[in-house]
């Protein structure tokens, strides 16, 4: 059983643009959708990755419902099924799958597949023929300023299908996205 915060000790969010320097930043050239979501870093030595693993063990269970729900509809219009933000996918490494030290580029973790990985950031991505997302999580340290993480997602938008998909989702993305970067800040390795 995991334990849950009080959304008084979450740590708070600032909506920012997505960070110029970062690996993501790239992508939003032509993208149709971008946000990203400030907090501070209460856990600077942990990887992005790590931090990415330790939050999706934890997905809520109303967050898992929606993904249930999605799912669900998405196959009736020919989408993938992507299943759940926690699924375990075992990595090529064959080491533990809730130790991001296991991961490479090309690993699946939850819905994602691991595009770029470093020690300041990772870039997850799925792609479809609606639409491909990608969501970066990124650690930034400036002299004279705390330690912060960013959670982005940009979106490439392909067709009709897409916008649709996008003007649906669009509402429940920022908030889900927001919940995540409070709890990528607050919690910390087990």
């Amino acid at each position: 059983m995991t334990a849950t915060l009080h959304p008084s000790a979450l740590p708070p969010v600032q909506a920012v643009p997505v960070p110029p320097g970062t690996v993501i930043y790239q992508a939003t050239a032509g993208a149709q959708f971008a946000d990203a979501y400030l907090v501070a870093d209460q856990h600077p030595a942990r990887t992005p990755l790590q931090a990415w693993l330790d939050v999706a063990q934890r997905t809520p269970a109303w967050v898992r419902g929606l993904m249930w729900v999605r799912n669900k509809a998405v196959r009736l219009v020919g989408l993938k099924d992507l299943g759940q933000l926690q699924d375990g996918h075992p990595p090529a490494s064959g080491r533990a799958l809730h130790d991001a030290r296991s991961y490479r580029v090309g690993d699946r973790v939850g819905i994602f597949r691991i595009r770029h990985l470093s020690d300041t950031e990772v870039v997850m991505g799925q792609d479809d023929r609606h639409l491909d997302v990608q969501v970066s999580i990124s650690k930034h340290h400036a002299p004279d300023s705390p330690p912060t993480v960013v959670l982005s997602t940009v979106v490439h938008i392909h067709n009709a299908l897409g916008h649709a998909y996008m003007a649906v989702v669009t509402p429940f993305h920022r908030v889900i996205a927001r919940g995540t970067a409070q709890r990528v800040a607050a919690y910390g390795r087990r």
